[in-house]
């Protein structure tokens, strides 16, 4: 082992090291779940108790048996799904469509349609947060999130950013973390007075969208627009490192029990990132996926990755393309 080393460091070089780690995890696409519907799609969210992926579809959110890799579900009738989540102590979901500036609250045992609530403008990102017991909504176009809670289905308090909100994700301790994209920055929200404690530059990382964290640890990764997963201390927003991941990516994604953290790019790729005692990160992989696989959801219990995607049609110069009927499915990925 010893001599294998000093060859492939001192000879052939770091960087034939790198390619040789990058093989061992071997990760594959184990299915491909078909879902009908020919709209575009964003965000999806696994309620990893439940084993259930919803899933965002244009006018509707696809409910997914995550064992069986089947429909059991659909809330319908809606006008632009970008964000799901689940409050499962109230056995209610939260869908927030961006064309109508609304929040669908649905009850997860039927799929009925419960209340609607008018928030900002375009409400993208949505999170439940278990400490406070609150759901907040990002709204993207209105630099705002309105918080919603639960009980009773009605909005209590708005907070207000410095930059347009995208994904968040809380600590189940009281802060709830949010990628301003515009500003190039991390806020910090306290869940319980709604105020912003801090707001964290995350150069040289730029226009940053998909967020996840190690909660152990304490480590914020966060993918932008420049082709960089940056890592942060979550305690007090230091940068700690940067990673190099695929373009496009527009979601993050943390595996506590394998401490690994991942990047879903729009070009058709999976950064795949190992966490090591002594806040050592290194891409381990980069998974061939499909084009459009852009955002992310994982289950925690399972490990297993979810993308969802469809084909695009040829087009003519100048036209904008066109998604190939029958062709929407979601990734189902995992370590071999």
């Amino acid at each position: 082992m010893r001599n294998k080393f000093i060859i492939c460091a001192f000879i052939l070089g770091n960087s034939l090291c790198f390619a040789q780690a990058q093989t061992s995890s071997n990760y594959k696409i184990v299915n491909k779940i078909h879902l009908d519907g020919d709209q575009k799609w964003d965000l999806l969210f696994s309620d990893d108790q439940a084993g259930r992926l919803y899933v965002s579809h244009g006018d509707r959110v696809q409910v997914v048996d995550e064992a069986k890799g089947e429909l059991v579900g659909q809330v319908l009738g809606l006008k632009g799904v970008h964000g799901i989540a689940v409050a499962p102590e109230f056995n209610k979901g939260f869908i927030s469509t961006k064309n109508d500036n609304m929040v669908t609250i649905f009850d997860t045992r039927t799929f009925e349609t419960l209340k609607t609530v008018a928030v900002g403008k375009s409400p993208d990102a949505i999170l439940y947060d278990a400490f406070s017991k609150k759901v907040f909504v990002f709204n993207g176009h209105s630099n705002n999130a309105n918080v919603i809670d639960p009980s009773n289905n009605n909005m209590v308090a708005t907070v207000d950013f410095t930059g347009n909100p995208e994904l968040s994700v809380t600590d189940g301790k009281g802060k709830i973390y949010v990628n301003l994209e515009s500003a190039s920055a991390i806020a910090v929200i306290n869940s319980t007075t709604y105020k912003v404690e801090h707001v964290w530059p995350i150069a040289p990382g730029e226009e940053p969208t998909g967020l996840a964290l190690d909660n152990e640890t304490q480590r914020l990764f966060t993918v932008c627009a420049n082709k960089l997963m940056m890592v942060l201390n979550a305690e007090n927003g230091a940068v700690i490192t940067k990673l190099p991941i695929g373009g496009k990516a527009d979601g993050a994604a943390f595996d506590p029990v394998l401490k690994r953290a991942y990047s879903s790019n729009g070009e058709g790729t999976l950064t795949i990132v190992q966490e090591s005692t002594g806040d050592k990160f290194s891409v381990i992989e980069t998974l061939p996926t499909q084009t459009g696989a852009k955002t992310i959801a994982i289950n925690q219990l399972t490990h297993h990755v979810y993308l969802p995607t469809a084909n695009s049609e040829p087009v003519q110069a100048g036209e904008k393309s066109k998604l190939a009927p029958g062709s929407f499915i979601v990734l189902d990925i995992m370590a071999q």
